[in-house]
């Protein structure tokens, strides 16, 4: 797309979620967006303020996920919805094969995963310098990469001012971001702005997004666990109690991987909203460790295009689905995945959890998802706040724990010692 001059485009302000307008055109150098689930803060500053921005020139992004391979279904799908939904298709040249968005007067926005941070050095718009860095999904990364970032923004015209933006739910209040950013200005959960020259901060939640649905509002209202209304349906910075696994450690796995031979494979379907989980791991049987060297965490994928993408990682070794869709298991086997059916059970979920509480887990650090749902994988609660009896864990957050079982249910096919639920 060769650099033109751009026709007027009128955007109306009806599009616009109303917590969000007067932060259309804020430049403060460091800004955090964060709060509860569907609150539009993505849509907002993913999609629409991206867009605006380069059709009035003069800001190229660079919008990051920690793991490359998951911007595609998320982030750059959302940006494309947006130009769509604005009628403004013939201004945006969509590059889906190296995803790259230009604009027709020659800014852009670049798309990079923060698993290879060295990378991101090479990243260069072809129009002026990087304005803006936007990492979604933050609580996925480490200071170090976002440290990394503001670098990366350094040079360039003085004239103008240049942002790093990090969205995300809040999750768990020990998080490195709440050490960094809140705990300093003594942030209080029924605070929703904190504003200086250098910092901005915007908590949000469902109820500033008026574009949801009665079904949306019905689901995040009646939330019954106190963990996931306070972080999802509330937006604040969560505090875990009965948590399932604590046997769990996290290391850097790249060194040892080339040694790994006793590979386990474990999936569990999903499409929409539900993640395709795919668990992959070495087991030491003698010392009874499982270690995580890889994984798979993607939505909206066919069968046959998720097979494309696994075989690299499973090879020829067999991958335990979940027996519930006999017919994706089908697909797998006809696109060259050597998937068998899961057995599952009477009482299997509680045997299963029970069997890896007696084993121990190390992670590795580029695993964000399994670490993600290890860390807030619990049993319900009764109004006392402790566990029901007899333990159930709740089911949600759960895909790749739900893949760990499958993978490993040969191994604890005979039933575990009973040991304490909260274990």
């Amino acid at each position: 797309m060769t650099d033109m001059t751009m026709p007027n485009v009128e955007v109306y302000t009806e599009v616009f979620n109303n917590a969000y307008l007067p932060y259309l055109e804020d430049k403060t150098p460091f800004q955090i967006y964060y709060g509860g689930s569907s609150s539009g803060k993505s849509l907002f500053v993913v999609g629409q303020r991206t867009v605006w921005d380069l059709m009035n020139g003069g800001r190229n992004y660079l919008i990051c996920r920690q793991v490359g391979r998951s911007i595609r279904s998320s982030v750059f799908n959302e940006i494309k919805k947006i130009i769509l939904s604005w009628n403004v298709s013939s201004l945006f040249e969509i590059n889906k094969t190296d995803m790259v968005i230009t604009c027709a007067n020659g800014y852009q926005i670049l798309f990079s995963g923060l698993d290879d941070v060295e990378k991101l050095k090479s990243i260069t718009p072809m129009k002026g310098v990087i304005t803006d860095v936007i990492i979604e999904e933050a609580t996925e990364t480490e200071l170090a990469s976002i440290k990394q970032l503001e670098k990366r923004l350094r040079g360039g015209s003085e004239d103008i001012k240049k942002r790093i933006s990090l969205l995300f739910n809040p999750i768990l209040q020990n998080h490195w971001i709440y050490n960094e950013y809140f705990k300093p200005i003594a942030w209080a959960d029924n605070q929703t702005e904190y504003k200086s020259d250098e910092l901005l901060i915007l908590k949000t939640t469902y109820k500033e997004n008026r574009f949801l649905t009665k079904q949306d509002v019905f689901r995040l209202e009646n939330e019954k666990d106190k963990y996931y209304h306070d972080v999802y349906t509330l937006g604040n910075w969560g505090i875990l109690g009965s948590v399932i696994f604590k046997n769990w450690y996290v290391e850097d796995l790249s060194d040892v991987y080339h040694e790994f031979t006793n590979k386990k494979f474990g999936l569990d379907f999903g499409f929409s909203s539900d993640p395709v989980a795919l668990h992959c791991s070495h087991y030491d049987k003698m010392r009874k460790i499982i270690y995580v060297f890889d994984e798979f965490y993607e939505t909206e994928l066919t069968n046959p295009e998720l097979a494309a993408l696994i075989k690299p990682i499973v090879g020829n070794e067999i991958v335990v689905c979940d027996s519930a869709e006999p017919k994706s298991i089908k697909e797998l086997r006809d696109n060259k995945i050597n998937a068998v059916s899961a057995k599952k059970g009477k009482d299997s979920v509680t045997f299963g959890i029970q069997w890896l509480q007696q084993q121990s887990i190390i992670v590795d650090k580029r695993c964000i998802n399994a670490r993600n749902e290890l860390q807030t994988y619990k049993w319900k609660e009764g109004q006392d706040g402790k566990p029901l009896s007899p333990a159930r864990p709740i089911d949600k957050n759960n895909h790749w724990i739900d893949a760990t079982r499958y993978a490993y249910e040969e191994e604890g096919r005979d039933k575990p010692k009973a040991q304490s639920n909260q274990g």
